[in-house]
């Protein structure tokens, strides 16, 4: 067990700097837009829907910059495997929220598309001229589209180098931003032109837009608090540094066969591994300084334990890992 408090590599911290200026960023960022679109919305239900998934899209952004002040902190006696896990609990978090909000946006649009309200956009006088709302509503729109678009394709580099799922999942919904502002704006043009259902089915679109990456990232966060083996953070592949550990364990002298396993801790992987030690091997000087070796291996590998079995225990546990 590690007792010291964790820190990045020096070229890691400053990604983690550019990203939490580029999330206080999108915080206020945000606040602009839901004040705007607020004001702009009138009686559209596309437009509230997507004021809704602004408004929620700030929660990621704050879950993300309370995390980064914890996760590094030194273990305690209560909390003595340190505060790694704080960034689960924060994707966990967001993906709840965004899954009870896709509901109840889903919900709420069914109804309205059912009851067949009929939605209206009216005008306003600006500098003299009467000018259709809907066209302000659609500017709005393309105002909380491309800069939010622009900050999901900054961030997504810096998530995948951090290893960090809610500022991945902040940025890649940031990126496909542009699709509830489309649909949005489809929704309004189609009133102008008297479709009156055109507005509530793109809200629901929208809803079901919502609903898909809620239900997708609470799946993931509740089997990461599960102790699911690591993946890449862009698909459900495997990450190949568990087994390049392994290999890497392997080809020490004193070790005959090794199998590793480990868990995602929010950027960080905990784990064990069992190893067949070669006679005459100094087990307690060799497993020391093989923990040496695994910590300066990767920055990802950071709490592991290393365990002498026997022939027979190692293919046991070998066959259940490879189930």
């Amino acid at each position: 067990m590690r007792a010291e408090a964790f820190e990045l590599p020096e070229h890691l911290k400053e990604k983690l700097t550019k990203a939490k200026k580029l999330e206080w960023i999108t915080i206020l960022y945000l606040v602009t837009v839901v004040v705007i679109m607020y004001l702009v919305m009138g009686s559209s239900q596309a437009m509230k829907t997507a004021w809704l998934e602004d408004a929620l899209s700030m929660v990621p952004a704050i879950s993300f910059l309370m995390a980064s002040r914890t996760y590094n902190k030194k273990p305690t006696q209560k909390f003595q495997y340190g505060f790694h896990r704080v960034f689960s609990i924060a994707f966990l978090t967001g993906s709840v929220a965004l899954f009870g909000m896709g509901l109840f946006l889903l919900v709420d649009s069914a109804i309205t598309l059912i009851k067949a309200e009929h939605a209206t956009i009216g005008t306003m006088v600006l500098f003299g001229k009467q000018i259709w709302m809907g066209w302000i509503m659609i500017a709005a729109l393309i105002y909380s589209s491309l800069p939010a678009m622009y900050l999901g394709y900054k961030k997504l580099p810096l998530a995948k180098k951090l290893h960090n799922k809610i500022l991945y999942t902040d940025a890649n919904a940031q990126k496909a931003d542009y699709m509830t502002g489309f649909a949005a704006m489809v929704g309004i043009l189609g009133l102008g032109m008297g479709w009156w259902w055109a507005d509530a089915s793109a809200a629901l679109f929208i809803s079901f837009s919502v609903l898909k990456d809620g239900y997708t990232n609470l799946k993931d966060a509740v089997e990461d608090l599960m102790d699911r083996k690591p993946l890449h953070i862009e698909d459900d592949k495997p990450d190949e540094l568990v087994e390049k550990v392994e290999n890497f364990i392997k080809s020490w002298s004193w070790v005959e066969d090794a199998k590793a396993r480990f868990r995602e801790e929010g950027q960080v992987y905990f784990g064990d591994v069992q190893v067949i030690v070669k006679s005459g091997t100094d087990v307690s000087k060799s497993i020391e300084i093989g923990l040496e070796k695994l910590h300066e291996f990767h920055w990802k590998i950071y709490d592991v334990t290393i365990m002498p079995v026997s022939y027979t225990h190692l293919r046991a546990h070998e066959t259940v890992l490879d189930l």
